[in-house]
């Protein structure tokens, strides 16, 4: 058996897609099929349950999943203990990351990072369905590391890092009957408009949840993924929006109240699977974020 069948199952696996796995890989989809045909017959064992329209993993491709993503990160660990250590740490770190958040945190972060460690890779991703899918792809061994809008206490069975939190505003137009107020509560937007992330995002979980809990009907007609166009989309007119602040809002035309009733926050927590033994490169990242000044994260 060989390192290399080893990486071709378990990208197939997390990917559930042979197609995806190549190009993960920069290899070609036949190159892969045969790799997993070899890895078959040598354990005896089919991995996957294949069909014209998805992969399974079979109950043995469950067993074999974790084995085999802990043989490869040893391999990792050899790989760096024996490289020169003037050369410096080496290995490659899939981070998911948030696009919605006006903030250079992230960015002033991983660029510490390589100045530190140069040879190590940076591999940056976001999940379609926010920090829901984010935190999917770290129990699956998608990501090493991801950014998210959960509160720790919403992430069992991953290791959490606090970073930020921000209270929730809610954004109206100017000339709305609600921009006399000091003050908003969810009871007062009630049956009106809303504009939101879609589901599965941090703050809209936080909504939702906060809806559901007093009984209060929510409708939201427009979701965009990118939080900091919401703004514009309430000038325009499309309804109004409650928000996690992490920035000033100058559009012009709306008017900003901050939420209470309940007093709401969302929280920025960095992520990684608590069960697994890190590469060196991933805990370099992660003890970067521990030791991190997270002061004016939101600023």
């Amino acid at each position: 058996m060989e390192t290399r069948q080893l990486e071709l199952f378990v990208a197939v696996a997390e990917e559930l897609n042979f197609t995806r796995a190549a190009h993960r890989l920069f290899a070609t989809q036949s190159t892969v099929s045969a790799g997993i045909r070899a890895l078959e017959s040598e354990l005896g064992a089919t991995l996957f349950a294949r069909s014209t329209r998805r992969v399974e993993l079979t109950q043995a491709a469950e067993r074999l999943l974790p084995e085999a993503r802990a043989v490869l990160s040893s391999v990792d660990r050899l790989r760096s203990s024996a490289s020169d250590s003037a050369a410096g740490l080496r290995g490659r770190v899939r981070v998911g990351i948030l696009t919605n958040l006006e903030t250079d945190y992230l960015a002033d972060l991983f660029g510490t990072f390589h100045q530190r460690h140069p040879l190590v890779d940076l591999s940056l991703s976001v999940s379609p369905t926010g920090s829901s899918g984010l935190a999917d792809d770290v129990r699956r061994g998608r990501l090493d590391v991801a950014f998210t809008g959960f509160a720790p206490a919403d992430l069992p069975g991953l290791s959490t890092h606090l970073l930020a939190q921000a209270d929730f505003v809610v954004v109206m137009r100017d000339d709305d009957e609600l921009a006399t107020r000091s003050t908003v509560s969810l009871a007062e937007v009630a049956g009106r408009r809303q504009i939101d992330t879609p589901r599965g995002y941090g703050n809209r979980v936080v909504l939702d949840r906060a809806f559901g809990a007093k009984g209060i009907p929510r409708v939201v007609a427009t979701e965009l993924s990118d939080l900091t166009a919401v703004p514009r989309f309430v000038a325009a007119g499309l309804g109004i929006a409650i928000i996690p602040v992490a920035a000033p809002i100058t559009v012009a035309g709306v008017a900003v109240r901050p939420l209470v009733d309940p007093t709401l926050t969302w929280t920025m927590t960095a992520i990684s699977a608590a069960a697994t033994s890190h590469s060196p490169a991933v805990a370099a990242l992660l003890d970067l974020v521990g030791s991190d000044d997270r002061s004016g994260i939101l600023t």
